[in-house]
């Protein structure tokens, strides 16, 4: 997942992705978000990882992106996003039941469930912890995914816990 607060080569950080994996452009100025999922999606179709688009459906289509990513708030648009592109990639996050339920019952193909531990995206902001989550992920009924404070130390927390995989941003990015 990008962040604009971040002073990152995003398209390096692309390359050193496997193949499988996908990348949200998030970054919260439009113009740039756009600029960089155009930047993107080269590298990304290259390397054969997906690109999403965070709540911008419009942009999704005009970047040609293989997704989009939308905001608890926002589940309902799934299915506008399905009808806007049925091969499209949908996923949502989720920091609570209710959004995880949301999710699932609109039909996401992933939840990204957040944050699991502190993270410096938000910071004084305390992760939810391992018995949450567990519970969250246990009540989703579709692929989910960690999102928050995930590093070397916190993914082997992880562990045995029902996850598809997990969400980086400081641990994609960072040495």
């Amino acid at each position: 997942m990008t962040d604009d607060e971040r002073d990152v080569d995003w398209a390096e950080a692309v390359c050193a992705l496997p193949r499988g994996c996908a990348v949200i452009v998030r970054h919260r100025d439009l113009h740039q978000r756009e600029t960089l999922a155009r930047q993107l999606a080269g590298p990304c179709a290259a390397r054969g990882v997906k690109l999403l688009i965070a709540d911008d459906l419009e942009m999704a289509q005009r970047v040609r992106a293989d997704g989009v990513h939308l905001p608890q708030k926002r589940m309902a648009a799934i299915a506008a996003a399905r009808a806007r592109n049925p091969r499209w990639l949908v996923t949502g996050s989720a920091h609570g039941v209710a959004s995880v339920c949301a999710a699932a019952r609109f039909g996401a193909d992933a939840i990204l469930i957040a944050p699991v531990f502190a993270t410096a995206s938000h910071p004084g902001r305390r992760g939810m912890g391992l018995v949450r989550f567990a519970a969250l992920s246990h009540a989703a009924r579709t692929a989910v995914y960690a999102l928050g404070g995930i590093d070397d130390v916190s993914v082997q927390k992880l562990s045995g816990l029902r996850l598809s995989g997990i969400a980086l941003i400081g641990g994609w990015t960072e040495p």
